[in-house]
């Protein structure tokens, strides 16, 4: 028996009442009739448009469906109209071809999550398994997860992209094996490096080692990913300068990293050089306590979004209004634009990831 997509053409049956009205409206949506029987007394239409092929059945004993048309000016197919009802029921909704981001505006809150709270872990997509670390992604404006894959080897993953407005890839624990489009042939991200994912950058998750953990950020919260099929990896080109929707990407490795002073008094940073190629969308730094044993101060910031997740040690924080949060490694918090804070207390060994949107901002001590 074949097994060819060639060798097989789909329908779509559609039930009817009246054929003729039937035929009509499709005919004017831009269809064209290839069949049509009998001939004495029309039962059947065969219609054909846009990659669709109908079978208009006065017959058929099934819900009229919904169809979506996804056109470069969908407003041009109807005069405007955008969703349409045949006279057989059939919803006609005329769309954009592109997936459009859409940006909510941030709804800003204080949130803590800890890792004792012991939230499900979820499998997602090419079977690696998330935890959220902002429950409510502050109204879709940003998403926070926490994956792991437990079990390393191949990861069945395909070629793809993201349509999105910011991505980071930062690896918490073990290695990932990735390629992407233009920057050479596959590498290890291991414990402590980073990548961002560019909008529509094409990448692959090649394997992983056991118990691999990252921390992925995107923003927004609700974004496509689309496969490309067509695309192999690695691209015979290398072009690390290459601009995708004005960001190049970045890879930030943990050997080569330079520590300075933070921007609170007592700690010290290692930028991943993310706001430079984001051109400001984002800032991503690990911090950890320098040696002046000087103390935090009480201190507010002025961006948008400021994430951060405990990767070691622990540290107590006090944000105004709210009660003190002693968070350890796995715990993520959110401190929203206005909000004074204070890192009240911390362990010598305590290191945590910052990802701030947008990237260049100020802190006000108070």
């Amino acid at each position: 028996m074949g097994n060819k997509a060639a060798d097989v053409l789909p329908q779509l049956v559609l039930p009817s009442n009246e054929l003729s009205e039937d035929m009509a409206f499709f005919t004017k949506l831009g269809f064209r009739l290839d069949n049509i029987f009998p001939a004495d007394d029309p039962a059947v239409a065969i219609m054909s448009g846009y990659g669709l092929h109908l079978r208009i059945d006065k017959e058929a004993r099934c819900p009229a469906p919904n169809i979506h048309l996804l056109a470069d000016d969908p407003e041009a197919l109807a005069a405007g109209e955008i969703t349409l009802i045949a006279p057989n029921g059939t919803t006609i909704q005329l769309l954009p071809r592109s997936y459009q981001l859409h940006r909510p505006a941030t709804q800003h809150k204080f949130e803590v999550r800890q890792l004792q709270d012991q939230d499900p872990w979820v499998i997602g997509r090419a079977g690696m398994m998330y935890r959220d670390l902002i429950p409510d992604r502050l109204g879709g404006s940003i998403i926070a997860s926490h994956i792991r894959i437990p079990t390393g080897g191949p990861v069945p993953d395909m070629v793809h992209y993201h349509t999105i407005g910011f991505q980071l890839i930062f690896c918490y624990s073990g290695w990932v094996k990735l390629v992407y489009e233009d920057q050479g042939p596959p590498f290890i991200l291991r414990a402590g490096d980073c990548v961002t994912q560019p909008p529509e950058i094409r990448h692959r998750v090649l394997e992983s080692s056991d118990n691999l953990e990252v921390i992925e950020i995107g923003v927004p919260a609700e974004h496509m990913t689309t496969i490309d099929h067509e695309m192999e990896l690695p691209t015979a080109q290398f072009l690390p300068q290459r601009e995708f929707q004005g960001q190049t990407f970045c890879h930030h490795l943990l050997q080569d990293a330079v520590w300075t002073p933070w921007r609170i008094k007592g700690f010290e940073h290692r930028d991943t050089g993310i706001n430079q190629a984001t051109k400001g969308v984002a800032s991503v730094q690990v911090v950890r306590p320098d040696q002046s044993n000087e103390k935090p101060q009480l201190c507010s910031h002025n961006t948008d979004i400021l994430f951060s997740f405990v990767m070691k040690g622990s540290l107590d924080l006090q944000a105004e209004g709210h009660a003190l949060q002693h968070l350890q490694q796995g715990d993520a918090f959110v401190l929203p634009p206005g909000l004074k804070s204070q890192i009240a207390g911390f362990s010598d060994d305590l290191e945590f990831l910052e990802v701030a949107l947008p990237g260049v901002f100020e802190t006000v001590e108070r």
